[in-house]
């Protein structure tokens, strides 16, 4: 799939710089409109908008979003960040939800650089400069891959971290240059796990195994049970995200 329209950062007196405009006083409308929409509320809105040019993120830590979104749209374009760093429980998942899900299309997005490559240059940046690490091999990509879209849906939560506690349900993207429909934002965990149950989702076998939140393996940990689930990340630093939503 190809963009009509560059990413962001065009200057706003082009034709493509207006589009940039035109989507972003959309997502600022969308964003007071669909305040308290459901999940299917706010995806049907992006489908029904945005249609092939709307890509959904998914970590496979679960298919709940999945799950929501081909509900609406089959064919729906999945987008996951393959860092090269990941759990084989987590390529599982991602080989399995395309099985599970036979008409979406799963877009890969990579690093420029190989591990081997990033590893041969600066060595283990995931232990000397973690944050380095995720903007070459999460941030990067995802700019790259999102520039051929007009919006993109993610499984951020409220609950999950301070940082995500004012998440609205459609917002702009500055960083981005595009809308950003979280549809689940109002989630809490029983609903989140209640609907797992009911609709027998998906899930990261790692997930039964300890691991609430998962990321790349050398930066996530096993939780305590009671304890924080995102304490499992980059545990024993300061570091909270990896620079995706924050």
């Amino acid at each position: 799939m190809t963009s009509a329209y560059p990413p962001a950062g065009t200057a706003a007196g082009s034709p493509h710089g207006a589009r940039v405009d035109e989507l972003k006083t959309l997502a600022e409308h969308a964003s007071v409109e669909l305040a308290e929409a459901t999940a299917e509320q706010a995806l049907r809105w992006a489908v029904d908008r945005f249609g092939d040019r709307l890509i959904v993120a998914s970590n496979m830590q679960d298919a709940v979003l999945i799950d929501l979104a081909a509900k609406i749209k089959p064919d729906v374009d999945v987008l996951f960040l393959e860092t090269g760093y990941h759990f084989a429980e987590t390529i599982g998942t991602r080989d399995a939800v395309a099985t599970i899900y036979p008409e979406i299309r799963v877009v890969n997005a990579t690093a420029e650089q190989s591990v081997a490559e990033q590893e041969a240059e600066h060595g283990l940046l995931y232990q000397t400069q973690p944050d380095k690490c995720c903007h070459l091999r999460k941030v990067v990509p995802l700019q790259r891959t999102l520039a051929r879209y007009d919006a993109w849906v993610t499984g951020v939560r409220r609950v999950e971290a301070p940082t995500r506690a004012h998440t609205p349900i459609v917002q702009w993207d500055d960083r981005n240059g595009l809308v950003k429909i979280n549809p689940i934002a109002a989630w809490s965990d029983e609903e989140f796990r209640a609907y797992i149950t009911e609709h027998g989702i998906l899930e990261n076998p790692l997930v039964s195994a300890g691991y609430p939140s998962i990321g790349c393996q050398p930066c996530t940990a096993k939780v305590a049970p009671g304890d924080d689930p995102r304490s499992g990340r980059w545990a024993g630093s300061a570091k909270t995200e990896c620079g995706l939503h924050a």
